[in-house]
């Protein structure tokens, strides 16, 4: 009997690369498809967002440094990478990288709930607390309406300003002017409610989807959870309220 393994067939090197591609990127899509897929994706996305979000509320902090901490820190942001990269260039990579997230997040979850309602178009008889139930709703589209505006707010200065108010790096005097407005701190903390909300959820779901949660780490991993994002929330909601009461100004 011929030994089969002894026969092989020799491609071009190009189509064999291009062979070896084909199925690698059919797992892939494959994948993407399954409700799995989805949940990996969410929690991948959710942990570059998450890491995102920490990093903003460590910069945000320095507001209590006094504007000459965190102005220049906000020229740094755009400054770092140079010479090899130009001004603020590497700061447009971060965005684009976070608006990527943004979309796979977004699409996973709608996509997952969808998958989800097909697979069990009557549900189960589960009761809910109305209050958390309603925060699951409507927190997603709110986080969403939160960071376009607050992109069009503290970031370019679009709305929220009066004519001249808005100075482009003089990030003290900027948040100081735009947390004077009351309903724009209003809104602030109310969205902050709803990201505090979706990270206790978000943080506790990708953990569990990546494989760090276990029998015995289960509860110490809720509460972590739990403390991040009320640290969060916390953290962000200290800038508006020390402008509100006096504290920075």
């Amino acid at each position: 009997m011929h030994d089969v393994d002894k026969f092989r067939v020799v491609a071009h090197p190009a189509t064999e690369r291009m062979l070896r591609k084909i199925p690698v990127e059919g797992r892939i899509v494959a994948f993407w498809r399954t409700m799995i897929g989805k949940k990996v994706a969410m929690a991948v996305t959710g942990a570059v967002m998450a890491l995102f979000v920490l990093a903003h509320i460590l910069g945000n902090l320095k507001v209590f440094a006094g504007p000459d901490e965190i102005n220049p820190y906000a020229r740094f942001l755009r400054e770092v990478g140079q010479p090899a990269l130009g001004y603020g260039q590497l700061l447009w990579v971060v965005r684009i990288v976070l608006l990527a997230c943004v979309v796979t997040h977004v699409t996973a979850a709608v996509q997952l709930t969808r998958m989800k309602r097909a697979a069990r178009p009557i549900g189960y008889a589960v009761k809910r607390h109305v209050a958390m139930s309603w925060v699951a709703r409507i927190g997603p589209p709110l986080l969403l309406i939160f960071v376009v505006f607050h992109l069009l707010h503290l970031t370019g200065g679009v709305v929220g300003f009066r004519d001249g108010e808005f100075r482009d790096l003089m990030v003290y005097q900027n948040v100081v002017a735009a947390f004077s407005v009351w309903p724009v701190t209003v809104f602030y903390i109310v969205a902050m409610v709803a990201l505090c909300f979706h990270l206790d959820h978000g943080i506790w779901s990708l953990l569990q989807t990546l494989g760090f949660s276990t029998v015995r780490n289960a509860a110490a991993l809720k509460r972590l959870s739990k403390v991040v994002a009320i640290l969060v929330f916390l953290g962000f909601i200290s800038v508006p309220v020390a402008v509100m009461t006096g504290w920075v100004s």
